[in-house]
């Protein structure tokens, strides 16, 4: 599995604009495309786009996050506990908790980590 991040830093001065969310990453064969695009001490956005079969192993973060799904179909599994979730749909992730991704499907996510 390869992983790419764009080196494009989020604004610093916040603006009001408006955004193509799923256009910010295109898919790439074999890999995992990222794309930081908010950043604060208490939070930050990070869109995601995987290519079919590719994912994320189980892990746990310090902080509760927010998956939307932007396109195809991803099955997370929080705390043993498979979802299935797809374009259009939202899953919570409590902090702590062990969760993992798999790409039903090429999907593209956008995570929203809450610090506080």
């Amino acid at each position: 599995m390869g992983v790419v991040q764009k080196n494009e830093t989020p604004d610093k001065d916040l603006t009001a604009k408006v955004l193509d969310i799923a256009g910010l990453v295109e898919y790439q064969p074999g890999s995992v495309v990222s794309r930081e695009i908010f950043k604060r001490n208490t939070s930050n956005i990070t869109v995601f786009a995987f290519d079919e079969g590719q994912g994320l192993s189980e892990h746990t973060a310090p902080f509760d996050a927010i998956v939307c799904i932007l396109d195809g179909i991803a099955e997370i599994t929080v705390v043993g506990e498979a979802h299935t979730v797809k374009k259009g749909e939202m899953l919570i992730m409590p902090a702590n908790k062990p969760h993992a991704l798999k790409a039903v499907e090429k999907f593209k996510m956008m995570l929203i980590m809450i610090r506080t």
